[in-house]
């Protein structure tokens, strides 16, 4: 009976979800592939469960225009979308920053600097907001009015696009940000839903410290809407490259680290728990494609999606989206009911005066 009892209650924990196929932490495996023009440089993943990948410039030049991909949680490819109105000029690319409350996808374009709406049910693109020649839409983090805040790869830079979209403002410019030749990064809305948090890839630009070294900042925003001073979180390793990054529910930030070929663990106090893998540069992560200019890192549940660059090396086996298991669940993305819609004036007052002329008639019936 003993045994019988035993062999049940193996039965019975072989049933129960995720107890034979629970993952060990950081353990990495390859969601897909990403095919040409290649060189995936930031994967969404959408409140829906979709991932989506951007293909972003190659560094040897190009004459294709950027592509939009599609994939399920499995990593299989259900769709793609080609953008159009590029300047082809070999330094062409496109990211997928985010989605609006209708579940569009908000592309930031590379050669024009621009921001795209991506309507995935109809395929439809449309222009959101156009940057200055000189900008590079980098990443991107609504605010709960609806406004979208950008980051600037060229310049020292944080942009405001107001709700609804429109032409992009300087929100924050502080020689902090400068990293000459690189600008800003990633930009993370943290759980206060007033400060966000922004990173830099080197500080070439900055007065003080190590010129090779990159950063995490935070910044919050005042009731006036006006950035308040930048607080130093993490600083990197000389020559790591930290770029795109996700935070944790616990507040753990996971960074990107695209020259190093790793991922680091920052503590909500800003002392760096770990890395994965433990030695730099190599890559090894234990699946079959190595970290190679990991530049992006986004929570769906409990895993993050990575997006593998490639972009020193160029080699086509390693530009792939992989799925590496944290244990631990990732700060819901905020997207605000006003994100990527506005009522037009026009609309809006056609609207108030059929409501008056329905208060009148009503008031008319009750005399």
């Amino acid at each position: 009976m003993r045994r019988g009892a035993l062999a049940l209650g193996a039965l019975i924990a072989l049933a129960l979800p995720g107890s034979a196929t629970a993952r060990a932490r950081f353990d990495t495996r390859v969601l897909a592939l990403v095919p040409t023009p290649g060189f995936p440089a930031m994967a969404y993943a959408a409140p829906t469960g979709r991932i989506y990948e951007g293909t972003y410039d190659n560094p040897l030049g190009s004459s294709v225009p950027g592509r939009v991909l599609e994939y399920d949680g499995d990593g299989s490819l259900l769709r793609s979308w080609t953008i159009a109105g590029e300047n082809l000029s070999g330094t062409q690319g496109v990211q997928v920053g985010t989605s609006d409350a209708q579940g569009r996808l908000l592309l930031l374009d590379k050669s024009p600097p621009r921001v795209l709406l991506l309507d995935p049910r109809t395929g439809e693109q449309t222009t959101f907001a156009s940057f200055p020649a000189a900008a590079t839409p980098n990443y991107a983090a609504w605010a709960p009015d609806g406004a979208l805040y950008v980051t600037d790869y060229g310049e020292a830079i944080i942009w405001r696009i107001p709700p609804g979209g429109g032409t992009p403002q300087p929100w924050l410019t502080d020689p902090q940000l400068n990293g000459a030749p690189f600008g800003t990064t990633g930009i993370v809305l943290m759980a206060d839903r007033r400060t966000f948090m922004i990173g830099i890839q080197s500080e070439a630009g900055a007065s003080a410290g190590n010129p090779s070294t990159g950063r995490l900042f935070t910044v919050t925003m005042g009731a006036d809407g006006k950035p308040g001073p930048l607080r130093q979180l993490w600083e990197s390793g000389p020559a790591e490259g930290p770029d795109g990054f996700a935070i944790a529910r616990s507040g753990a930030v996971y960074v990107a680290l695209l020259v190093a070929n790793q991922i680091a663990v920052i503590g909500p106090d800003g002392h760096e728990r770990e890395r994965f893998p433990s030695s730099s540069y190599g890559g090894a992560n234990g699946s079959s494609v190595p970290f190679d200019s990991p530049s992006s890192v986004r929570f769906l549940g409990t895993d993050v999606i990575v997006a593998n660059q490639s972009y020193f090396t160029g080699t086509a086996g390693h530009q792939a989206i992989l799925d590496v298991e944290t244990g631990e669940p990732g700060l819901p993305e905020y997207i605000p009911p006003a994100a990527g819609t506005v009522t037009p004036a026009g609309h809006a007052k056609h609207r108030a005066r059929k409501h008056r002329r329905r208060k009148r008639r009503r008031h008319r019936r009750v005399r």
